[in-house]
């Protein structure tokens, strides 16, 4: 594990992470004892920083090139903002539901059409309900999906869901890495 994961690591270990006595029940409808604040452990700019320069590095050794970055609301926001202004990329958020006036459309920022490579974001993933509505909503956009990335994943769900879509997929931290156990179906 490179210095930037390990750093991500200290962070969610010591600011996001809370182990409780009976399981809580996490939205994606799964419980755990183990609950993961992402938002939380990372919500000083540094901290944030270290996030998304991590995220942006992982697409580089990768060898991705992307357009746009982006997921669905509220996971993916902080991490489409930092890693826009990491790699001087666009960046966009994917509404929950569309916003039923004006343009009534389901994402905002950076226009996704053809020939757009977009870069997934999100920051905790179970069972991968949100990050796989995002890859729906870009791929009905015209846009391609060219990279998905997670802060940290919790299962093997969504693994299995982008390899099904020949998406490349790979979370900064994996349960294993947290010490926690797997949820989701893992």
């Amino acid at each position: 594990m490179n210095e930037l994961r390990a750093a991500v690591l200290d962070l969610v270990r010591t600011k996001g992470l809370r182990h409780f006595d009976e399981p809580v029940q996490l939205s994606s409808g799964e419980y755990s004892q183990d609950f993961i604040d992402a938002k939380r452990a990372l919500a000083q700019g540094r901290d944030l920083r270290t996030a998304c320069e991590a995220m942006a590095e992982m697409v580089a050794d990768a060898g991705v090139e992307f357009d746009a970055v982006g997921g669905l609301t509220l996971g993916a926001d902080q991490f489409a903002h930092g890693i826009a202004l990491v790699a001087d990329k666009a960046w966009f958020v994917i509404r929950k539901q569309p916003k039923g006036r004006g343009t009534d459309q389901w994402v905002e920022g950076a226009t996704l059409e053809p020939g757009v490579r977009v870069l997934l974001v999100d920051d905790i993933v179970t069972t991968g309900g949100s990050i796989q509505k995002a890859y729906e909503l870009v791929a009905a956009e015209g846009a391609t999906v060219v990279y998905a990335i997670t802060t940290v994943d919790r299962g093997e769900v969504a693994r299995r869901y982008f390899a099904e879509v020949g998406v490349p997929y790979e979370p900064v931290l994996t349960y294993t890495d947290l010490g926690i156990a797997p949820v989701g179906g893992a």
